[in-house]
């Protein structure tokens, strides 16, 4: 994922600027996420989880990320777009599938931003795995919509 974004980032960059910010947001959190999926894997050889300040920090960059898409990025490139018709493809087509994955991310964030003890975190690893796997997604689906923008101009 790290090598995608790098990437785009090359591909799109100066396009638009609050593309280029949210790229790096999506920088930000994938590093995050690497090293707490790291830091999961490599402390529970030793049956303890990640600290919770990591997995809060996470939640918090998560939430700033797909909140940041929603309310400025997609606003921004949809308010700038020439084309009806590409338009409502967009809308009818990604912006569906963008929102599932955010109500993925905020169920994640209820579920640990606010941790007080270990016993909290039992599906902690098996739940980030599968953010993971939800956060690619929504990374390919974005990275249409800019494409799409990016065509337009």
């Amino acid at each position: 994922m790290l090598n995608q974004l790098e990437a785009n980032k090359q591909q799109w960059i100066g396009l638009h600027k609050s593309i280029d910010t949210w790229l790096q947001e999506r920088q930000k959190l994938l590093v995050q996420y690497c090293q707490l999926a790291g830091l999961a894997a490599a402390e529970r050889q030793d049956k303890r989880l990640p600290e919770s300040n990591a997995i809060s920090d996470f939640c918090e960059t998560l939430v700033d990320y797909v909140s940041t898409g929603h309310f400025e990025v997609y606003d921004r490139l949809m308010a700038e777009s020439n084309s009806q018709a590409e338009q409502s493809r967009l809308e009818d087509e990604l912006y569906p599938k963008i929102s599932a994955s955010t109500e993925d991310a905020l169920a994640f964030n209820d579920c640990y931003a606010e941790i007080s003890n270990e016993s909290e975190l039992s599906e902690f690893d098996v739940q980030l795995s599968r953010l993971g796997q939800k956060l690619e997604e929504r990374f390919e689906l974005e990275d249409q919509l800019i494409s799409a923008y990016a065509k337009q101009l």
